[in-house]
């Protein structure tokens, strides 16, 4: 079964998907070829384009830097320090993951009206986004060998001296992934800014497409923020280099030796509640005291339950759809591993890093051209998320499909079952808990999905986050607060997966037979 399951009908099924992952690549160069050279650079080299890029640059170039020191710091005062309440504060410096970006902004503009610019922006984003770079830097702190900082200590070394010198080198591949993921995220994220009125190139499309559905200038914003995606990319692999840092055997037998932080330990405490408060203590109050202004009233939308409803039906059938798009893909990578099938997986991954909304301007512009009647369906509404999506499903299923020898589907047809057969009852049985995960991790994050679905959802159709967008758009607080409550619910569990995906990791699990780069970080989002 194994040889003919990966056999033409797969390999075809692949190329559709890596090909259908090329639009925003295509439509971009496409549409710069249509219009000519010198328009392109009309609308690329002038005062506005100057202005975006110069935000843009500067909030990546602040954040990022933030996001890795409060990352490195809490999952190293969790894991190698005597901090008091470390396994509370562990699940609290992952819990603002539940919490979408743009409800945090509507918490804090809430709560200080006049937030605005790039201070504000990176503040809100700061918030937002450190939990990726901690989960993946506890994760690999909980697994590295305890004998490298005692060697380190043996022969002098203060702590700040081995932390730097010897554990923070081997967190290197964890930390650049971590902070690439905090990139891409804050090269695509919208409403957030969109909030406190901070011009970014992804606002900016998104007015550009809103006011005056300008296609060209659209295009030409999108070239550049995709540009940004693939300097990022670059940057995050050449920094990252060849090195790899491999554990061979057990290790140290001896857990690692947690460094006492005596009078320190009020500071770190002091710090850490703090940032637990703007994280989570500001949108929790501020959220709270909406939804008790608007009292009993705010639950009686009439909209609320079909939104609810929509949003369940739509991140389920995306869950379904992109699961379905990223087997055949994940079956590849790992039976047939090669050239032709790590091209046909890191299509899909560049693709990803996009921003929604480059991805939805080329879905609606290829629609509009080439099947007019997928326009504003439900169809492409779905296609978008599972591109968008698509590595989210690709690293569970795949880690599932490496656990699943084929020798035992081998030996299930040497005893008569047919192909198919032994493929359904033995190897999908032990591919259904990496199938579930992966089509959880999906419909969380199709749930809290905003951009895309902003452009291409149905007419009539909403999800939470699109009406509470529309509300918070309109200033009606209170009426967006039970949509923001609704998001957190349905992001809590996500949250909780991410925090015990770090956890097993840090028990040193097998991971699939040939390891991700950067790719497999940009899933873990």
């Amino acid at each position: 079964m194994s040889g003919g399951l990966a056999g033409s009908g797969v390999v075809i099924a692949a190329i559709v998907v890596a090909v259908l992952s090329l639009l925003p690549v295509l439509f971009v160069v496409v549409t710069a070829a249509q219009i000519g050279w010198a328009q392109s650079a009309a609308l690329i080299f002038r005062p506005r384009v100057g202005e975006l890029l110069t935000n843009t640059v500067l909030l990546v170039a602040i954040t990022v830097p933030l996001c890795a020191a409060i990352g490195v710091g809490g999952a190293w005062l969790v894991e190698r320090t005597s901090l008091a309440g470390a396994g509370a504060w562990g699940a609290v410096l992952a819990m603002p993951l539940a919490i979408p970006a743009f409800v945090n902004s509507y918490a804090w503009v809430s709560a200080i009206p006049s937030l605005s610019g790039l201070g504000s922006g990176v503040l809100l984003a700061t918030l937002s986004y450190f939990p990726l770079v901690y989960l993946p830097v506890r994760a690999a702190l909980a697994r590295l060998d305890p004998a490298l900082e005692q060697a380190a200590a043996s022969l002098g070394r203060g702590p700040v001296r081995v932390f730097f010198g010897t554990v923070l080198p081997q967190l290197r591949l964890a930390l650049l992934g971590g902070a690439l993921l905090v990139g891409l995220h804050l090269l695509s994220e919208y409403g957030a800014f969109a909030l406190i009125r901070f011009d970014t190139f992804t606002t900016a499309i998104m007015d550009q497409y809103r006011s005056t559905f300008n296609g060209s200038a659209g295009s030409m914003l999108s070239g550049v923020l995709m540009l940004l995606c693939f300097a990022l990319l670059l940057l995050e692999s050449r920094a990252r280099g060849r090195a790899r840092y491999a554990r061979i055997g057990s290790g140290s037998a001896s857990p690692p030796r947690r460094v006492r932080l005596g009078l320190a330990q009020i500071p770190a405490q002091l710090l850490l509640l703090a940032l637990g408060i703007a994280a989570l203590g500001v949108p929790a109050v501020v959220i709270g005291g909406w939804l008790a202004y608007g009292g009993a009233a705010v639950w009686q939308a009439p909209d609320l339950v079909p939104t609810l409803l929509q949003t369940l039906g739509l991140a389920l059938g995306g869950g379904v759809f992109t699961v379905l798009a990223a087997f055949p893909l994940s079956w590849l990578a790992v039976r047939r591993p090669g050239v032709f099938s790590r091209l046909l997986e890191r299509t899909n991954y560049i693709t990803s890093s996009m921003p929604g909304i480059v991805l939805a301007l080329a879905l609606v512009t290829v629609s509009l051209f080439l099947a007019p009647a997928l326009y504003q369906t439900t169809v492409l509404l779905l296609i978008a998320y599972a591109l968008l999506f698509l590595p989210r499903a690709l690293v569970p299923l795949q880690a599932g499909i490496a656990q699943a020898p084929p020798s035992l589907e081998e030996a299930a047809q040497a005893l008569g079952r047919r192909p198919m057969r032994a493929f359904l009852g033995v190897t999908m049985r032990l591919v259904a808990p990496a199938t579930a995960a992966a089509l959880a991790m999906v419909f969380l994050a199709v749930a809290g999905e905003l951009t895309a679905t902003l452009l291409l959802s149905p007419i009539g159709v909403q999800t939470l986050a699109t009406r509470f967008w529309s509300l918070s758009s309109e200033i009606d607080f209170a009426g967006a607060a039970p949509y923001a409550t609704l998001l957190i619910v349905l992001s809590a569990p996500m949250t909780y997966l991410l925090f015990r995906q770090s956890a097993v990791l840090s028990t040193g699990a097998p991971a699939p037979a040939e390891p991700q780069t950067a790719p497999a970080t940009v899933a873990a989002a």
